[in-house]
């Protein structure tokens, strides 16, 4: 890379670094949270010269053979790269922010022979993904936070711990049952509010649980569990989590989100907003599908109205998936059956409204806590963004 091409590039972050170190666009609440809420994303690609040479210097990096064109293998690395750079979680933190990703490159690529795509297109779609992105993440912040160990001992130390861990003992003990298994169940149902990390990662199993388990009394560990041996023995666990956490801190990508059809609600009674969504979702059917609503063709749809209708995109909440189905169905818009455009809308509104019912009378709330690797390895922001690998959802 050369320095020139990218000096604009740097002295736009270190200016931004400069007026606060927001992450990826968003509030640092002290030093253990930033909420990452896409606004510096907006601001990167609104700012043209910054933005251009972002463009100019990855494309150039990409474009090994120098030939002018990127293959479409290439372009999820890149704005996963920048992504990292701008603070933002990679694949997996957002279900949203992930489906806007692969929606805009498949739509870039979609009729391309070879699958190339020029500096010109190149830079027209890595505008779109992070534009995207930015709309989903001021819509469904990612909340960041750092877990160094100093939560969890507030809660340890706190009146609040003797009653959730035995609370939390009458879920996972029972006669016979050795301690290790009660107090590694326990880890699973303490959460981020407690202080604790997922401990269903693997590399905090490794690296955080099972150094702190081997910091009790074996033989204890293989007894059958008490209910006031089991208090004492998660305290001291998560005692020795903290220390862990201390050395070794943990960042953890947040997002939590209630579905209770409030949103389909303010759509369908928006008529101007609902016509204009509907006639183009209506022009973006392909030809082939115009004329038979199959259920493929109406997810499809349903789909380009999930932003206006504060829904998930389908795939990503499974629950709010089985209401979608379950709403196709009560709609009986999944039989396949001839329709004209008028038709179409129709089952389209039919369709939102039985979601809409079904979320209102039994909402759906969802939390997931995606690890982020490597915390804190080199980064000039508050926190840095390494692939994270799993996702919790609640």
């Amino acid at each position: 890379m050369e320095r020139s091409s990218s000096s604009g590039w740097f002295k736009w972050r270190r200016r931004k670094a400069r007026e606060g170190q927001r992450g990826a666009g968003g509030e640092e609440d002290h030093h253990h949270k930033v909420v990452v809420d896409g606004s510096e994303i907006r601001e990167l690609v609104e700012d043209r010269e910054a933005f251009g040479m972002l463009v100019d210097t990855a494309f150039r990096q990409l474009d090994a053979d120098g030939d002018g064109r990127l293959s479409v293998r290439e372009l999820r690395p890149a704005v996963a790269d920048i992504g990292a750079a701008l603070g933002v979680p990679a694949e997996g933190a957002s279900p949203n922010t992930d489906h806007i990703c692969s929606e805009v490159v498949s739509e870039l690529t979609h009729g391309t022979s070879q699958g190339e795509v020029s500096k010109a297109e190149f830079q027209e779609a890595l505008s779109d993904i992070l534009l995207g992105m930015a709309a989903g993440l001021k819509r469904d912040p990612i909340v960041i936070l750092r877990m160094d160990g100093e939560d969890l001992r507030d809660f340890v130390a706190s009146s609040r711990y003797e009653p959730s861990a035995a609370a939390i003992f009458s879920q996972v003990g029972s006669e016979g049952v050795p301690l290790r298994r009660c107090l590694s169940a326990a880890l699973q149902q303490l959460a981020v509010d407690h202080g604790v990390p997922p401990a269903s990662d693997a590399w905090v199993a490794e690296n955080i649980v099972e150094p702190a388990l081997r910091q009790l009394p074996a033989d204890q560990l293989e007894q059958p569990a008490s209910r006031d041996g089991f208090v004492e023995r998660l305290r001291e666990l998560l005692g020795a989590v903290a220390e862990r956490l201390q050395e070794q801190a943990v960042i953890v990508a947040h997002t939590e989100n209630t579905y209770d059809g409030s949103g389909v609600k303010r759509l369908l009674a928006n008529k101007f907003e609902l016509d204009k969504l509907l006639d183009s979702v209506w022009r973006g059917v392909p030809g082939e599908h115009k004329n038979k609503a199959s259920k493929e063709c109406l997810i499809a749809a349903l789909d380009k109205m999930a932003d206006a209708a504060n829904l998930p995109h389908y795939g990503a909440v499974q629950q709010v998936d089985a209401v979608v189905n379950e709403a196709i169905k009560t709609a009986n818009a999944d039989g396949g059956k001839t329709v004209d455009e008028a038709e179409f809308k129709k089952l389209l509104t039919d369709t939102l409204g039985a979601v809409m019912r079904q979320l209102n009378s039994n909402p759906i709330f969802v939390s997931t806590n995606t690890v982020v690797h490597e915390p804190l390895s080199g980064s000039s922001g508050l926190f840095s963004s390494p692939p994270p690998v799993s996702s919790s959802p609640k």
